[in-house]
């Protein structure tokens, strides 16, 4: 699998607050898709970013804290929470915005970086599971109304019926090096809807 060239370095970064902290993270996300996490260093970050290192310190404690603050600012800003007033075309959506984010350079890179340093840094295991946890949150909104409009039953679980969502597309991505589309996307959304409307994802019962 290849990817395109990631954007380079900006220039001198001028003002403060949001303006700079845009800039850390977007370097973040760049210096995290070449390098990957094990090289990844908060010098390297800042100069990117033209910004002292002690300004990335006095905002963040470490590098763990500042990638995962990365991944979730660049999701959040990429990927919205659709609302359409029927969960089937809502999820069907927010598997498509998965789809363009990870079809996207920077997301194929980081992807890859953060998924072959997995296995011998304990600490990418903490921010993948940071990031994923801040996502499902994030889009536990789509089953409560689901739930609330009698599409779906009353103890779904949001968490587990978005992580089937997603599944199927970061199967591809990760493990059968398949492309992925809106037509894929639809289908993770079909199957996801079909396996919750049949209670596979209900709450287990204490």
């Amino acid at each position: 699998m290849t990817f395109d060239p990631l954007p380079p370095a900006p220039a001198n970064v001028v003002g403060r607050g949001p303006k700079v902290r845009a800039a850390v993270l977007a370097a973040t996300l760049a210096e995290l898709g070449e390098t990957g996490f094990a090289a990844l260093t908060v010098e390297n970050v800042a100069r990117r970013a033209g910004v002292h290192k002690t300004t990335v310190y006095r905002r963040w404690k470490d590098r763990r804290n500042l990638v995962t603050d990365a991944l979730t600012d660049h999701v959040v800003s990429n990927i919205s929470i659709p609302d359409t007033g029927c969960v089937a075309s809502d999820l069907s959506q927010l598997a498509r915005h998965v789809v363009r984010l990870q079809n996207s350079p920077i997301d194929q890179a980081v992807t890859t970086a953060l998924h072959s340093d997995a296995a011998r840094l304990p600490e990418v295991a903490e921010i993948r599971r940071q990031f994923f946890a801040d996502r499902f949150r994030r889009a536990e909104p789509i089953i409560g109304r689901a739930v609330e409009r009698g599409e779906l039953p009353s103890d779904t679980d949001p968490t587990l019926t978005i992580k089937a969502l997603i599944a199927p597309i970061y199967l591809r991505i990760l493990v059968t090096a398949e492309p992925i589309d809106d037509a894929s996307a639809d289908h993770a959304a079909e199957i996801t809807l079909a396996a919750a409307r049949a209670g596979v994802f209900r709450r287990p019962r204490c």
